[in-house]
């Protein structure tokens, strides 16, 4: 109670927009103040400075998309039929459409999730006479097939669920790409 009063306490001092709570937005907030103070109190020192150069070739992080040209035509025509023959979304930003076409690659089109979709399903044996059926068509075999009707149809619903939750995931791992903005010590776009 005492540290958490007295963190509350600085960040109150020096005036950080963020809670306590919020951990990661204050410890970002608090390392960018400390760059200013820092720079501020030995401006001289770091005035002329220069940048670092790039490690060697061996420490850079591959990144296939570095030396991509994303207002190439060609380029531009190759991510559209992709695009078009993974019947994914178009997009103003083809390094965007790119970065879905990897995503659903990865995700569908691995060797692994082709032979994990291609197992048959195997289910449990189901007893019709303890679920309810709503309603009685007056005909025993009636009922039975439309407790069967119902069931299949629970299971398509199920199904339809877990489809529309992968495509929220997909959708908000495209766009939900926050940029962090150290000036302003906020997290976003």
């Amino acid at each position: 109670q005492y540290l958490l009063k007295r963190r509350s306490r600085y960040l109150q001092d020096v005036n950080c927009p963020f809670s306590a709570q919020e951990r990661q937005e204050t410890v970002d907030w608090l390392l960018g103040l400390a760059v200013r103070f820092e720079y501020g109190d030995n401006v001289e020192k770091y005035r002329n400075c220069k940048p670092l150069t790039e490690a060697s070739d061996a420490q850079k992080s591959v990144d296939p998309l570095i030396n991509l040209d994303s207002n190439n035509p060609d380029f531009k025509a190759g991510v559209l039929a992709l695009a078009n023959l993974l019947k994914i979304q178009r997009h103003e930003d083809y390094l965007v459409m790119l970065k879905a076409i990897r995503i659903l690659i990865q995700e569908r089109l691995t060797p692994d999730a082709i032979a994990k979709a291609s197992q048959a399903k195997e289910g449990l044996p189901v007893a019709l006479d303890k679920h309810i059926l709503g309603f009685d068509t007056g005909d025993a075999t009636l009922n039975e097939a439309a407790r069967v009707l119902r069931l299949l149809h629970i299971e398509e619903l199920r199904e339809l669920q877990t489809n529309i939750n992968e495509a929220i995931v997909a959708v908000q791992a495209i766009i939900a790409d926050p940029k962090t903005d150290h000036r302003l010590g906020k997290v976003g776009r």
